[in-house]
């Protein structure tokens, strides 16, 4: 609420709390026999930390001293966290009338603030009722404007002893990163800070942040260098004028620093700060509520004199300690260390024992079992041992099978070299030989050794021991080259080869030389299968092709189909409808089919003839 809208609201909200207060005769008379009426004034608001846990403590410190009944009531200064005093005068207005048929027993001043702002308006704000200045650090004080009204609770900060905390606690400390709001409060402490930090200037650099915003501040703070400590004294307004309740700065600090953050206030202790000498929020507030029951009692405030109180005995949090790794030799002599992980014996000796007990029960069991495992491994370890062999045992036997294939492919390329080689030969030997023509035979001599160089290259890879390796693979490419592979076989045997090969990549994950053996086994088988029908009959097709998220490859046939009882069987080690196969071919190709995700599996086409499937998921 800005000060215009504020004023507007108290020229008739003043006014008529007046006179619905007066107007309870019977009810504020009654109230004030039985009733002492505390008025507490915050600086900052009353979730503002630290004064919110001093204000805490006070009322319930208050309700456990006091012999009277209490109505306590907690009002905000609005300039707490601002430079602009034009609220005040409407503010002053606000509180009078509040008390305007009753004033209070006893105002309770939290903050420098609030003290400061009632010492200037003490004339105005019921200046026959006791005020107790309280959580104010004693320099903030105006003891010119002290009456025999007033009396003071007050602190007194030694900044000395918070920077020897922390080089004694971390001694290789290069710099301390002071984080201060720009309130005026905040800034009549930045002066201070600088004044006695000049006996550290030997010893350590301070860093100020009194011109920077706090979202700035926090992005530095995230990569202060090492050995970079932090003092964090207050930030209720940063150098933008943005105003941070409660804690709120202190904890988005700690969510994002590298480096340990030091306070001298303990309400900050137990989650954020590493610990210290730091002042006492109880022994504070239980001294403050004294000195109001005192005040209450009928005691004369300018009397009660109370010296200002310093820090407690230093205390640490062990969870910070761990975290920036100080060791407590380093902490002072009668420092005390909070929140430390008990042992683990200690907080379940009864489950430990327990848990003991059954591991001792199972642990032969378990040894025994982590044994078989080892055993069923090493079996199954051998066994892919095997299979890789019998596979490459495999496409050696396919290879003598295609023997004459082979050397049908290699010698028409060499027979080709060899006329091209003796023609270019006999043209160099004329007196003047045609450029173009000998251009085109050595181009022709190239070509054909090439084709020669596929063929030795394509039967080495096939024939090559390697571990498998799996790569990306366009499913259409192995299919394509077993089908090229075996079409001089095809053409020896009088079958007709045709191949459909899918216009789209089929990417899969795999090993292209064991997924071209799966096809050449799966197309020999058929060619096998057709052996006995008459020439003109023998038709292989091989088709590829997408089926949503899988590649499919089919190999048809026009044999006679197997047999309806034997289609479970044929994949099985050893069982073969061949009368000199040895009944691996398709157990393999399975085999290597299943490593790859995928299934295998044969069916009879309606006529005549069978069909085999290879299905393996796409790599999207």
């Amino acid at each position: 609420m800005d000060s215009k809208r504020f004023k507007s609201w108290l020229k008739w909200f003043a006014p008529i709390c007046a006179c619905a207060m007066l107007s309870l005769p019977g009810v504020t008379n009654g109230f004030a026999a039985e009733t002492k009426r505390v008025m507490i004034l915050h600086s900052f608001g009353r979730d503002f930390r630290p004064w919110a846990d001093y204000a805490r403590t006070i009322r319930a410190e208050l309700d456990r001293q006091s012999p009277w009944t209490l109505s306590i009531q907690d009002h905000s200064l609005i300039i707490g966290r601002s430079n602009d005093d034009n609220p005040e005068t409407v503010f002053v207005q606000y509180l009078s009338a509040l008390g305007a048929s009753r004033p209070p027993d006893l105002i309770i001043c939290l903050g420098a603030p609030a003290a400061d702002f009632v010492q200037r308006h003490r004339s105005e704000l019921f200046p026959a009722t006791p005020m107790l200045l309280t959580s104010v650090e004693h320099r903030r004080i105006r003891s010119e404007s002290l009456t025999e009204n007033d009396a003071v609770v007050a602190v007194a900060h030694d900044f000395p002893a918070i920077f020897d905390n922390i080089l004694r606690l971390l001694p290789e400390t290069e710099t301390i990163a002071v984080i201060n709001g720009a309130s005026a409060n905040e800034k009549f402490w930045l002066g201070e800070l600088q004044r006695e930090t000049r006996r550290f200037e030997s010893r350590v650099k301070f860093q100020w942040f009194e011109n920077t915003p706090f979202q700035t501040i926090s992005k530095e703070a995230a990569a202060f260098p090492p050995q970079t400590a932090i003092f964090y004294h207050l930030m209720s307004v940063d150098a933008a004028g943005i105003a941070y309740e409660g804690d709120t700065a202190l904890k988005k600090l700690h969510a994002v620093a590298n480096a340990p953050i030091f306070s001298f206030v303990d309400a900050y202790f137990g989650a954020e700060i590493v610990g210290g000498p730091m002042f006492s929020v109880f022994d504070g507030s239980q001294q403050a509520a004294a000195v109001a029951i005192r005040i209450l009692g009928g005691e004369k405030p300018g009397e009660i004199k109370v010296p200002p109180l310093g820090y407690a005995t230093p205390k640490y949090d062990w969870r910070q300690l761990q975290r920036w790794h100080i060791g407590e030799s380093l902490l002072p002599p009668g420092s005390s260390v909070h929140f430390r992980d008990p042992s683990a014996w200690n907080r379940y000796r009864t489950q430990i024992v327990l848990v003991g007990l059954l591991i001792s029960i199972q642990g032969a069991m378990i040894m025994g079992l982590l044994h078989e495992r080892h055993r069923r491994q090493l079996a199954e370890v051998q066994l892919r041992q095997r299979l890789t062999e019998l596979a490459h045992a495999n496409r050696f036997a396919m290879a003598g099978e295609l023997t004459a294939s082979i050397a049908h492919e290699l010698n028409q390329p060499l027979g080709a070299i060899l006329t091209n080689s003796e023609a270019l030969d006999a043209m160099l030997q004329s007196p003047a030989p045609d450029l173009a023509e000998l251009k085109a035979i050595a181009a022709d001599i190239r070509r054909d050794d090439n084709r020669a160089s596929d063929v030795i290259r394509h039967l080495r890879s096939l024939l090559k021991r390697s571990p498998p390796e799996f790569n990306d693979v366009d499913f259409n490419d192995p299919v394509r080259d077993a089908v090229e592979f075996l079409s001089v076989l095809a053409r020896s045997r009088s079958v007709d080869l045709s191949s459909s090969i899918a216009a789209i990549p089929l990417p899969v994950k795999g090993n292209r030389i064991q997924l071209e053996q799966v096809m050449l086994n799966l197309i020999i088988n058929a060619m096998d299968a057709m052996s006995r029908l008459p020439g003109d009959q023998r038709k292989l097709m091989i088709a590829t092709k997408r089926m949503e998220d899988f590649a499919d490859v089919s190999v048809s046939d026009s044999g006679p189909g197997i047999p309806t009882d034997k289609l479970n069987d044929i994949f099985t080690p050893f069982f073969s409808t061949k009368e000199k196969g040895m009944g691996i071919g398709l157990s393999i190709a399975r085999t290597i089919v299943q490593a790859h995700r995928g299934r295998i599996w044969a069916e009879n086409q309606v006529g005549r003839g069978a069909v085999f499937h290879v299905r393996l998921p796409l790599a999207l």
